[in-house]
């Protein structure tokens, strides 16, 4: 079942071009996310997907086609307020501690009482980082502030979480945290966006994979059917990109 009002996350006919380039980055993308789902999003080097993600949150805007989420357009105040974008570079304001960045993230969210002691010390105590809360986050290291983002995300529990690639450097005990926050969340109801080349990590959490190629959406993968053939998924994600034909 969806949330009331629509899917966590629909796409519809999304295209979108660069005023430098002739060739469309997106072209008549379509899909949607099921309450509860997890999907993983991958293709090649400039296939789209930065592009895909930065059109969702609205940090450029659209040229053709419409993107819902929870029924209501993605530029609405409702629909930011349901979703969260986790980035792929760690662009954190350093003069703050910990504590405090997650305090000011869950006031822009209105959910303050998320952000209590209690909570942002067992966040950190998960990610192996007991006793740095409070230490300012320029004397984190590139893992560490990726953990703090990921911490952010598993604290507001919103509809749709969008991740674009921040696994990416931190370590495999912080994987696993991550891998059983993320199936909380689908246990919730909560639906995740998950934009990454590891095909491990996809193969144990996702439900289905997205395959974008050229601007172009050529494959929604089945992962419980690809593994219970046998098969492996990066082997059924190259088949489709050879393929040469649109999903």
């Amino acid at each position: 079942m969806h949330p009331e009002g629509g899917f966590p996350l629909n796409v519809h006919d999304v295209g979108f071009t660069y005023t430098s380039s002739n060739a469309p980055a997106l072209a008549g993308v379509n899909f949607f996310l099921e309450a509860g789902e997890i999907v993983g999003l991958v293709g090649p080097n400039g296939s789209g997907k930065s592009t895909l993600i930065r059109l969702i949150f609205n940090l450029m805007e659209r040229q053709d086609g419409a993107i819902l989420i929870n029924g209501h357009d993605h530029r609405s105040e409702r629909s930011r307020a349901e979703t969260i974008y986790l980035p792929s570079d760690n662009e954190l304001p350093e003069f703050l501690t910990g504590t405090e960045y997650l305090q000011v993230l869950t006031r822009l969210y209105r959910e303050i009482q998320r952000a209590d002691a209690k909570s942002i010390e067992r966040q950190f105590e998960k990610f192996g980082m007991g006793g740095r809360a409070n230490h300012l986050i320029e004397d984190y290291s590139h893992g560490m502030q990726k953990k703090l983002l990921l911490s952010g995300a598993f604290l507001l529990q919103r509809r749709l979480t969008v991740i674009d690639e921040t696994l990416n450097g931190i370590d495999l005990d912080a994987v696993e945290v991550c891998k059983a926050e993320f199936r909380d969340m689908r246990s919730r109801g909560q639906s995740v966006l998950l934009c990454s080349h590891d095909f491990s990590l996809l193969e144990d959490l996702a439900d289905r994979v997205l395959v974008l190629r050229a601007g172009k959406l050529v494959g929604d993968v089945e992962v419980g059917a690809v593994l219970e053939g046998g098969g492996r998924l990066s082997q059924s994600v190259r088949e489709v990109l050879e393929s040469g034909y649109p999903a």
